[in-house]
């Protein structure tokens, strides 16, 4: 078992961590060549033993971000306080930034808007009407922008749009609802702590993002159940304003659910008088109007009610129009 997490951890220093986080570059290939720390990490379940998850559980814990040698002793000296929290623990990616790619989907739909996400974390992706937005082209000038309707937010999500860029408004929200396994709650410090330990060393500007993102999630806390999604959706649609249009959005976390469960749930959604919004990788459903080829698509789908609008990278760092196609 040593071996495997050994390999594993190699395996992200190599290919993944790279460019995107020096930091755990180097921890991941220290824990690849050191057979102490693999041990401790091969007593974490193997679905809670993925390298991002282990680093933000050591810095939610205080290991900070220094050398290898220095987060190897914090390891070492807190070995089964970091196994127990691992094994509670989930990988929670909550970045508003996937609302510069949904925002001219949700513009497409008429409001008042009751927004119910499934996979909501602690909700930053229900504030699309709270947050600015900018988008730009490839040498960064600002192609268009959008505020809300008091003014700029603390919040600025920046996207890279390539081609058309269609209408764009800000969405009318009047509710917002969500569902998740594991749901945090924007006020409570050890919550916000966490989703701030799960930002990688390294990208720039996104902590300050989903720090700025929880305090306005704090100031108007969305409704958020604790469950199954296909168990408890129908629960919280009921409880959506019936004046309102139910939009429930899916934002990269039906590839986290078993393919039985995320063909149910995909047909629960297209069963009930809502509007669907997702983005997802092209070849995870089949659903899709046109049907998708994904070795020509770039990036993921952004669709409405299974009708493709965009291409877009997951985390909404860029996308491309396609509805015309």
């Amino acid at each position: 078992m040593t071996d495997a997490v050994q390999q594993r951890y190699a395996r992200f220093a190599a290919e993944e961590a790279p460019g995107r986080s020096e930091v755990y570059a180097e921890w991941a290939a220290g824990v690849a060549g050191d057979p102490a720390l693999s041990d401790i990490i091969s007593r974490i379940p193997e679905t809670r033993r993925q390298p991002p998850l282990v680093f933000a559980v050591t810095r939610m814990l205080g290991a900070g971000t220094g050398p290898f040698d220095t987060w190897r002793d914090f390891v070492m000296a807190r070995a089964d306080e970091i196994v127990a929290e691992c094994t509670g623990r989930r990988l929670q990616t909550n970045e508003p930034l996937r609302l510069a790619a949904l925002l001219p989907v949700l513009s497409e739909i008429d409001g008042p808007i009751a927004l119910l996400e499934i996979g909501a974390s602690a909700g930053l992706c229900l504030y699309p009407d709270r947050y600015s937005y900018r988008f730009v082209d490839g040498a960064g000038r600002v192609r268009a922008a959008l505020d809300p309707a008091d003014g700029p937010s603390t919040v600025l999500l920046e996207s890279r749009v390539d081609g058309e860029i269609p209408e764009l408004r800000m969405p009318r929200v009047v509710w917002r609802g969500g569902i998740d396994l594991a749901p945090l709650d924007a006020r409570d410090a050890r919550d916000r702590r966490w989703l701030r330990s799960l930002v990688w060393p390294g990208e720039e500007g996104r902590g300050e993002r989903v720090t700025a993102a929880l305090d306005i999630a704090s100031a108007d806390p969305p409704v958020l159940l604790q469950g199954d999604a296909l168990e408890r959706l129908d629960e919280l649609g009921r409880a959506a304003p019936s004046d309102a249009t139910l939009v429930i959005t899916t934002p990269g976390v039906l590839v986290h659910i078993p393919r039985a469960m995320r063909t149910a749930l995909v047909d629960r959604i297209l069963a009930l008088s809502a509007r669907w919004v997702t983005i997802d990788p092209p070849a995870l459903l089949d659903v899709w109007e046109p049907p998708m080829v994904g070795e020509e698509w770039p990036g993921f789908v952004v669709a409405l009610d299974g009708r493709v609008r965009a291409a877009a990278d997951p985390l909404g760092r860029w996308w491309e129009w396609r509805a015309a196609e």
